[in-house]
């Protein structure tokens, strides 16, 4: 699920054609992110890559990413499974950059 109200006001913070980049800027940083998790083989180091996804997915108002990436983060700090976050960010997340990617000016009534 998509915070449209999130989009409009980063909209309104940096304009049409900024938004644009920093949505093609935030792609690219998410799949970096997502193959860094994927190599992560410590504790610690899986919690810093889903607390960096978090902050990307709530900056961009992705919200059940970020709650996935949370959910993964406190299991890595508790010495829990992260798999199924894992699984579940690795799918969601470009699915969620392409759906914003191809639905914001629609959404949130930009030209």
């Amino acid at each position: 699920m998509i915070d449209w109200s999130r989009v409009s006001e980063l909209h309104e913070e940096v304009g049409d054609d900024a938004l644009g980049e920093v949505l093609e800027l935030f792609s690219s940083e998410v799949a970096e992110g997502l193959a860094r998790l994927a190599q992560a083989n410590s504790a610690t180091a899986i919690a810093a890559e889903f607390h960096f996804l978090k902050g990307a997915a709530l900056n961009l108002g992705l919200d059940e990413v970020a709650q996935i990436c949370a959910k993964g983060e406190e299991n890595a700090r508790n010495g829990v499974m992260t798999e199924a976050q894992r699984l579940a960010v690795t799918e969601q997340f470009p699915a969620s950059c392409q759906e914003l990617s191809s639905q914001w000016r629609d959404r949130i009534g930009a030209n």
